[in-house]
């Protein structure tokens, strides 16, 4: 006999938590006691390196005592693949394709429940995809991806662009308070939440794709913070002009969504629109002793400008909580913003931080004399992102989510 499904079943209020329920509408217990810190990291250009950096970011956080979710929200995937291997991708995916194609005649064909499925980590799109045919008003959140005790990922999926499809066609229904509407527009945010108060995360680092769309609308305006990492090239300067136009229209947008939606929908959102952390420059080419910040003349110049860039394009309210000295301040200022050469494609060949490589005893022979012998740069990476990490969260104290 064919075992029905634990959980939250249509247009019934109420979801199963061990052996317990809780009657009370999923959205608002997801949101109380919120502690977690919700930062995306966002630039829409591609190719600066944002998933090398959110990976390494992230690892750097966890081993200063913050747990710390990595969630792959780029439909490219690259953070994961930096965390899982083609075969271990490839499986997961797999397992879940019936749920991504139809989930309701999965969940009926399948022995398991919903429940029992996520109890093994899924991906992103996998957990949003009750949301998004319908089926459930919320989700559940078994387990994630362990990379280490203070560390873990919600991997993404190819797939993701359907969900974005679907926030697209339910955009002004949230301007009516439709509940769907609401329930996709915070389920991001939401599963965040849930991994937090499930898993003890502190923060979740938010690895987004290069654009402009209704999917990156939604995650930035719902997170915390977050920041750009930026080349200094005329297309970066350019880039954080086309997000402050963005955020103008993002938040106006908001405000309206909001004043139109009762407290209770209301909550289901954070309390103050997204804050901007700062930006970085990342993987520029060192020249020693040319300037203050050992760039080539021509990047030096663009790296000066961001700063005003910010100050004329980026709306204030968004850099507010910040003084004018430390938001025209790289994050971590030049800790990370010289090239690192080979360094990220072998840490991303072996899945670790770059100072983890070195010590790796699975070196393979033709990378074992190049690594070793360049033990001290790959180690000395650590204190880099360590005080990236440290400066980027002395940018988030005293934000509320």
């Amino acid at each position: 006999m064919k075992k029905k499904p634990l959980g939250v079943v249509r247009h019934r209020r109420f979801f199963v938590e061990g052996k317990r329920e809780i009657n009370q509408s999923p959205l608002i217990s997801l949101i109380l006691e919120v502690s977690l810190k919700i930062v995306s990291v966002f630039n829409n250009k591609g190719g600066v390196g944002k998933s090398t950096l959110s990976f390494h970011l992230a690892h750097a956080l966890a081993e200063q005592g913050k747990k710390t979710l990595m969630v792959d929200l780029d439909p490219q995937s690259n953070l994961t693949l930096q965390c899982l291997t083609t075969e271990r991708l490839e499986t997961l995916w797999t397992e879940e394709e019936p749920f991504i194609e139809d989930f309701q005649a999965a969940l009926d064909a399948s022995e398991k429940t919903f429940h029992e499925f996520v109890a093994t980590p899924r991906s992103v799109h996998c957990l949003l995809k009750p949301i998004e045919d319908g089926v459930y008003e919320s989700f559940a959140l078994g387990s994630v991806q362990r990379i280490n005790e203070m560390l873990g990922l919600i991997p993404g999926r190819l797939s993701l662009h359907t969900y974005e499809d679907k926030l697209a066609k339910s955009w002004s229904d949230a301007f009516m308070g439709e509940p769907q509407a609401i329930r996709l527009l915070t389920a991001i945010r939401g599963l965040c939440i849930e991994a937090g108060r499930k898993h003890g995360y502190e923060i979740a680092i938010l690895d987004t794709s290069p654009s402009l769309g209704m999917m990156n609308r939604v995650i930035i305006s719902t997170s915390t913070g977050f920041f750009v990492p930026c080349m200094p090239d005329m297309f970066s300067t350019f880039g954080l002009t086309n997000i402050g136009l963005a955020l103008r229209t993002w938040r106006s947008q908001f405000d309206t969504m909001y004043s139109l939606l009762s407290d209770k929908k209301r909550s289901s959102f954070p309390n103050h629109f997204v804050k901007l952390l700062g930006y970085t420059i990342y993987n520029a080419r060192r020249y020693a002793g040319q300037n203050d910040l050992d760039l080539a003349t021509a990047h030096y110049g663009y790296a000066k400008r961001l700063p005003n860039v910010i100050e004329s394009k980026i709306p204030k309210e968004c850099y507010s909580h910040l003084s004018k000295e430390i938001i025209s301040k790289p994050i971590g200022e030049t800790s990370i913003m010289h090239t690192h050469n080979t360094l990220p494609s072998m840490a991303q060949k072996y899945r670790v931080p770059m100072w983890k490589v070195p010590d790796l005893s699975t070196l393979s022979p033709e990378d074992r004399s190049t690594i070793l012998g360049n033990r001290n740069i790959y180690l000395e990476k650590r204190d880099m992102y360590h005080a990236f990490a440290s400066d980027l969260m002395s940018r988030l104290e005293g934000l509320e989510d």
